[in-house]
Order: C-alpha cells, then sequence, then structure tokens
C-alpha cells in the first residue's frame, strides 16, 4: 500500500503549535532518511530469506523502531473472531505483553482506525486526542504519540505496525513510507508463507494418497501372483502351462515390488533424510528385494546386488525391475547347467548413475550365450521380447558386451530432461 498525504489520518490542531516561537522537534534531516533506506534494505532481504513468520515480526519491530528513533514498536496481528488486535511482537514492551495484550481493533482506537479504513494513522498527541481513545496497554506505558500502518497482502488485513513513544516529539507523513515499507514486506512474506504451507499440505497429501494407492495395488497384485501360483502348481502335468504361469507370477511380484517401495519408502529420499517426490523411489532398496526375492527362490545360486541410490519416477521403476527379473530368471534357467555346473555359480546384479545415464547390469560367469541369440521382436525366446520392449519403453540401449566367459546385459537409461 503506497501512503497518499490525502488518505492519512493525521492529528488536527493540537500538533500544531498556537505559539510559533514554541520549541519543536526538527524534522529528520537527509542522513537520517538515508539511515533509514538502508535499514529497510536489510530488513528486505531477511524477508525475502526468512521461514518463520514470528523471527520476521520480531526483526521488523527492531529495526523499525530503531530506524525511527523510538522507543516502543510493536506488530498486531488482527484476531476475526475476536476483533482483536494481538501484540504477536515488539520492543520496548514487558514480558507480559508480547503474545499476550491486546487492543481494541474498532474504530475508537488509533491501529483499530488502520486495520479498517486502511490509511495510516498519525497521532502525535494521545492524551489530547478527540478522535481516538488512548489503549489501556498504552496509557500504561505513558505512550504520548503513536503512528500506524496496515500490513495486508492478497489474502487481506494480517495486523498493523505501530511506532509508540512516551517522549515529547513528532512523527511526520514522511515517517510512513519507511513504516509501510516494512509493512508492506511484511505482508508479501506472511503471503508467501501462507502459500508454501498450503503446497507442503497439498503434497503431502497427494503423498498420502499416493501411497495408499500404491499399498492397495501391491496388495490386488500378490493376491494376482497367488492366484497364478496355485494354477502353476495344479498344472503339473503340463511342464510348459507350469512354466509360463510361473513367469507371470514372477512378472507380477516384480511389479507389485515397485508399489511396495513406494509404499514403504513414502516421503523419504534414498539416503532415509528429507522429503522426496509424490510417486518418485529410491531404486537401490527396490532392486535389492527383487534379487533377494529372486534369490530365496534359486537354491543352489548366488545372486548379489550392488545399486547405488537413485531417486527414478515409478513410470521407470516398473520396466526396470521387469526386464532385471527377466534377464536373472533367463540367467538362472541357462547359465549354469546342472550337467556342467552342479554347483551353479554367481548371477551379479549392478546398478550406478555414470553422468546422466542410469546404468544396470545383469552378468553371470556360466556358459555364455548361444551365437543365434538375438534380443526384441525377432527373438524366440518371450522373455527376450518382453526385454526389447521394456528397453524401448524406457527409451534406453541394450548392449551384451562380450566379456569372456559368462554373458553381460548392459542397460543404459538416460536420466536427464
Amino acid at each position: 500500500m503506497t501512503a497518499q498525504t490525502d488518505q492519512t489520518a493525521v492529528e488536527p490542531s493540537p500538533d500544531a503549535p498556537a505559539d510559533p516561537a514554541a520549541p519543536r522537534l526538527a524534522p529528520p534531516d537527509l542522513g537520517d532518511r538515508l539511515r533509514q533506506q538502508v535499514i529497510l534494505s536489510e530488513f528486505g532481504v531477511e524477508a525475502l530469506r526468512g521461514t518463520d513468520v514470528d523471527h520476521l515480526l520480531q526483526r521488523a519491530a527492531e529495526l523499525c523502531a530503531q530506524g525511527m528513533g523510538a522507543e516502543f514498536c510493536k506488530a498486531l496481528e488482527y484476531r476475526r473472531g475476536e476483533d482483536t488486535l494481538l501484540v504477536r511482537a515488539g520492543v520496548g514492551w514487558g514480558p507480559e505483553v508480547i503474545g499476550q495484550a491486546r487492543v481494541g481493533a474498532d474504530l475508537a482506537s488509533p491501529a483499530g482506525f488502520a486495520l479498517k479504513t486502511g490509511r495510516p494513522v498519525i497521532s502525535n498527541h494521545l492524551a489530547e486526542e478527540t478522535r481516538f481513545r488512548t489503549p489501556e496497554l498504552m496509557a500504561e506505558y505513558g505512550i504520548r504519540r503513536a503512528i500506524n500502518v496496515l500490513i495486508e497482502n492478497r489474502d487481506g488485513a494480517f495486523g498493523v505496525l505501530e511506532v509508540d513513544d512516551t517522549r515529547e516529539g513528532m512523527f511526520e507523513e514522511s515517517d510512513i513510507a519507511f513504516m509501510q515499507g516494512f509493512a508492506n514486506l511484511l505482508g508479501g512474506a506472511i503471503e508467501r508463507q501462507r502459500t508454501e504451507s498450503l503446497l507442503r499440505a497439498a503434497l503431502a497429501r497427494q503423498d498420502l494418497l499416493a501411497r495408499e494407492m500404491s499399498h492397495r495395488v501391491k496388495n490386488s497384485l500378490a493376491i494376482v501372483a497367488s492366484l497364478l501360483a496355485l494354477q502353476a502348481r495344479a498344472a503339473e502335468a503340463e511342464p510348459a502351462v507350469q512354466a509360463a504361469l510361473s513367469d507371470a507370477r514372477s512378472r507380477v511380484e516384480a511389479i507389485a515390488g515397485v508399489h511396495d517401495q513406494l509404499w514403504r519408502q513414502g516421503d523419504k529420499t534414498g539416503d532415509g533424510e528429507g522429503e522426496g517426490v509424490p510417486g518418485e523411489l529410491d531404486l537401490a532398496p527396490f532392486l535389492e528385494k527383487l534379487v533377494a526375492n529372486l534369490d530365496s527362490g534359486a537354491p543352489g545360486q548366488t545372486l548379489t546386488c550392488t545399486a547405488a541410490p537413485q531417486r527414478i519416477s515409478a513410470d521407470r521403476a516398473i520396466p526396470i525391475g521387469l526386464l532385471v527379473n527377466e534377464l536373472v530368471t533367463n540367467a538362472l534357467k541357462y547359465a549354469y547347467p546342472p550337467e556342467t555346473h552342479p554347483d551353479g555359480g554367481a548371477i551379479r546384479v549392478r546398478a550406478e548413475r555414470e553422468l546422466d545415464t542410469l546404468v544396470v547390469e545383469v552378468a553371470d560367469d556360466g556358459v555364455g550365450l548361444p551365437a543365434d541369440f538375438e534380443i526384441g521382436r525377432s527373438s524366440k525366446s518371450l522373455g527376450m521380447r518382453v526385454v526389447g520392449s521394456l528397453t524401448r519403453q524406457l527409451g534406453g540401449t541394450l548392449t551384451v558386451p562380450r566379456t569372456g566367459q559368462g554373458a553381460c546385459f548392459r542397460l543404459e537409461v538416460p536420466l536427464a530432461g
């Protein structure tokens, strides 16, 4: 709010001495005004960075009193339900005042007039005032003069910033600009804090809903996996059908694992501290859990997983999990044939970030890949066709580096953008 001379409730004739020769405090000089501007600029930086409204109100009161050379200053918050103004912060007042004392918010008090009309108020002779009553709090402290400006933002009036003094002197209309600068900065900071608080609450609710949804999806997929397991056991006479159902169950469990991690990780980042983004998870614990589940169903094989913390969206985690599931399952079936490797062998899963690329590798030390091995649509293996489809879905590339012994699959997925 910009203060204008004709909008200011200025005390009438009592401010003007009857005798022109009577002593009167000289108005602030240029040096005082420059000092006020420096103080206001310093507070502007604090208001932009500050995150605690009470601290900002207190700093505004301290600096405003300093800049005005006044004994008292207080920031009053309007309590609509009570129609009063609460002393939220201030300087010069006793401990029984801050956070407890209230003054009237009606037009009969200087602060109430500024609040209800939106106009700054200057009263240099409270004892002689005919426009307002002197609030009891100010009378107790012997306040002789006061100046009030409104603290407001787009949400309406927050309250009033008031400077008071027990000494003779004059508050000038030019002081209004200084105080209104503080009030405007406070109004903007309070509005920003409120907006950020609403955003945090909305994000928390969104995260809670996402977690609840993931929990329900995980439970539903667990039921589907159990039904597939029952069907597989019932198909003992048909090994091909049993194997297909087991593979389907493994894929469903991989998807359920993503939703399980979304639910369990909640709003934590990969290192367990701070807030994450709803719908994201840390890939490391997800892959570790996936590999551990596959290991429990593969006696004789040794599965290990080394994964660095990396936050990714569920939309990416699901295809990555399915792809790792297919590659590990394929290695469990074919890497170590019982006739040549009766004691099984090692299967390693590794995931880490390299610059702007997520690299996931599945490797073993087994018999290696056949000469006619293919990935994608032309492959004879349903699992490898699934792997090719998932790679395309991720926008990544899947290569098979020749490492001599065994097989190695290397998936590279861009993370930038």
